[in-house]
């Protein structure tokens, strides 16, 4: 099955990426909250945004709102499957205080997104629902679902949160 991601013609470009300035998920439009690009040894990796229903500058703003979006564009060769997936788990790690247990099945159910071979240029979109969970695109097609609030909370903290990926990444996508 195919999603319509939306993405109209972007104003704004970062590493070579136009970002839309809205996308449009499930039947609801999420605009550019903030974008920033996560880097490592000086080598931009992908470029990170957040769509948000009205703008966001804090992780509770994000976390209480119905619908968000992070949407990562991958621009460097050098992100892989097993590297990208060894991250997430770094992330929910962080994310949930050293303590991943509570939602294992979940992360075990989203990992299976990164399985596939990334190469340059891939986009992932992953839309997070207060009611629905995490539903993750891939170049624009829908993968999968993955219940649970824990989880959706724990899947934004790892760019959000308060030890996130990349703090000035944080920033961007907060739009500060």
């Amino acid at each position: 099955m195919t999603a319509v991601v939306s993405a109209p013609l972007a104003a704004n470009i970062l590493a070579d990426v136009p970002l839309a300035d809205e996308v449009n998920l499930s039947g609801q439009p999420l605009a550019l909250n903030g974008a920033g690009i996560r880097s490592k040894f000086f080598m931009d990796l992908y470029v990170g945004s957040l769509y948000t229903t009205s703008p966001s500058q804090t992780l509770d703003s994000v976390l209480q709102a119905p619908s968000v979006a992070i949407r990562l564009n991958i621009v460097s060769g050098m992100i892989t499957s097993e590297k990208m997936q060894d991250a997430i788990i770094d992330g929910f790690n962080d994310a949930t205080g050293g303590e991943p247990q509570a939602i294992q099945p979940q992360i075990d159910a989203f990992m299976a997104l990164f399985s596939a071979p990334i190469i340059e240029g891939d986009q992932f979109t992953l839309e997070a629902t207060k009611d629905l969970g995490v539903t993750a695109y891939k170049n624009g097609e829908k993968q999968a679902t993955v219940e649970g609030e824990a989880f959706r909370q724990a899947l934004l903290k790892i760019w959000l949160g308060d030890k996130p990926a990349q703090k000035s990444l944080k920033r961007a996508m907060l739009g500060e």
